[in-house]
């Protein structure tokens, strides 16, 4: 038992390094089928060209004993000497020959003693599926065997003939018929698979093998300019497929860039802000020496100094934190928008007589969310629009409004700008793309979308034309932050 399985074993073993080679490579996998295929043709070929070997061999035969009885009907009395009947027999390779005619049977030339006949065949009217099966069996038979065979003689001399004969020199013909047949198949497999499989290999294989390498060697070094395919010009699925590779590569080598781009700037914006948090803090100090001031209108100012100030700080060190984790989680809070909302304004721009500024949310309309984050978000977009207005020589108005809907809210903020242009509407919250003004960065935007999503909601830009832009915020409760709001306002499961 061990003995077999050890023999199993190395059996198995010596399969699979046979087939490794095809496994690995496309162009012995396709030159072994194209020769498996082309031989496949061939057998399909031979059966039937076989039998028809077979079903010439014997009308020879027939023919040729035909002939030789034509030497009796050449005799008054249809007699020959021994010696001649022998050579006549010898020369149509048979042992006797029999003719119908007149409806009746005549043995014309014979042996004194023929052999016993061991199986028969009837060439009349004889059906192609019989005639292969006949010649299989020929093929399958061994030598020596003796057969009777009838057929139709020639020019209408009657009604059939009959001979038998020795099977063994039509077997051995039709197995040299075969021999030949296969080495000539299988030089045709190998000129037809040299051809197709040279032509594929130009054709297929090789572009294939190319755009493989070149992925490769892509993947090991994405950021090396030389790595990115060269299209070939093909107009075919082979050109379409280096196209679309292309384009990828110099996509993701962009965005890569960009990501790079981004973490450089990310350390910078970090040194920057560990500096100025410092800075800041010194500036606490002196706002409160300043608050000290008994002066109505510094005590007046005091406290939002002090707001923004805090403001700053949280900002600074939130941006030191950004670099090692995302935006914190939100701390919701029920905030009342209205007066909320006109103190992100006065922070948004400074006081200009052609840039108004337009409060339309309830004053009873509360909000759960972060101070912070809202306070972001809202500044972000209301200083996006006064920097609009602002280069606007005739101004415009800036107008929020707010409603509650069940436990959402929705935020408007609409300005009487000239509207986005094309480029930022298509690239509107990816950091430095969807910048609305000529040289802006676009993180404002990107900041806003992603402090909004932090809560559970979605801005949306509902409107964007020569009359001004309009976008809307969902922001949901915290009760309902596990529905999200969709592009239309309304909750979505």
């Amino acid at each position: 038992m061990r003995a077999t399985a050890d023999n199993g074993g190395i059996a198995e073993g010596r399969l699979a390094r046979l087939a490794r080679p095809l496994r690995e490579s496309l162009s012995r996998r396709l030159l072994v089928l194209t020769v498996l295929f082309v031989m496949l043709a061939e057998v399909l070929i031979f059966v039937p060209s076989i039998a028809n070997f077979r079903l010439t061999w014997l009308e020879q035969r027939l023919a040729a004993a035909q002939i030789a009885s034509l030497a009796l009907e050449a005799r008054p009395d249809n007699m020959v000497s021994p010696a001649l009947r022998e050579e006549l027999l010898k020369n149509a390779q048979v042992y006797a020959v029999a003719l119908h005619r007149d409806e009746a049977r005549r043995l014309v030339l014979s042996e004194d003693m023929p052999p016993t006949v061991d199986t028969s065949f009837d060439l009349r009217d004889a059906m192609a599926m019989f005639l292969v099966m006949d010649a299989f069996e020929t093929l399958l038979a061994g030598d020596g065997r003796v057969v009777l065979v009838t057929g139709n003689p020639r020019f209408a001399a009657g009604e059939s003939i009959e001979i038998v004969f020795d099977e063994t020199p039509l077997r051995h013909a039709m197995l040299r018929y075969g021999k030949n047949i296969f080495l000539l198949s299988l030089v045709i497999s190998i000129i037809t698979a040299g051809l197709v499989f040279t032509a594929l290999h130009f054709v297929l294989v090789r572009p294939m093998r190319r755009i493989t390498e070149n992925m490769v060697a892509f993947r090991n070094d994405p950021e090396d300019a030389r790595r990115v395919i060269a299209p070939s010009g093909r107009a075919d699925e082979i050109g379409i497929a280096e196209r679309e590779l292309s384009l990828m590569q110099k996509e993701i080598r962009a965005t890569l860039s960009q990501k790079a781009h981004l973490a450089s700037l990310g350390t910078a914006v970090s040194k920057i802000s560990h500096d100025l948090r410092n800075i800041l803090a010194s500036a606490q100090l002196m706002s409160d020496r300043i608050g000290a001031i008994d002066d109505p209108m510094v005590q007046h100012l005091a406290p939002r100094l002090f707001a923004a100030i805090d403001r700053a700080i949280d900002l600074c060190a939130n941006t030191l934190k950004f670099g090692r984790a995302e935006e914190a989680p939100p701390r919701r809070t029920r905030i009342a928008l209205a007066a909320f909302a006109d103190e992100v304004a006065e922070a948004a721009w400074a006081p200009q007589a052609h840039i108004r500024w337009v409060n339309d949310v309830p004053p009873a309309l509360e909000i759960e969310a972060d101070p912070d984050h809202l306070f972001r978000i809202l500044l972000n977009l209301t200083r996006n629009a006064a920097q609009v207005l602002a280069e606007n020589a005739t101004g415009g108005d800036i107008r929020i409004s707010a409603r509650r809907e069940a436990d959402r809210v929705h935020v408007d903020i609409v300005d009487t700008g000239p509207g986005l242009p094309e480029k930022a509407r298509a690239h509107l919250f990816e950091p430095f793309s969807g910048g609305v003004r000529a040289g802006g960065s676009g993180l404002g935007l990107a900041i806003v979308e992603e402090l909004v999503r932090a809560h559970g909601g979605h801005i949306e830009l509902v409107e964007s034309a020569a009359s001004g832009t309009h976008f809307r915020i969902c922001i949901p409760d915290t009760s309902g932050a596990l529905s999200a709001c969709d592009a239309t306002g309304i909750a979505s499961a």
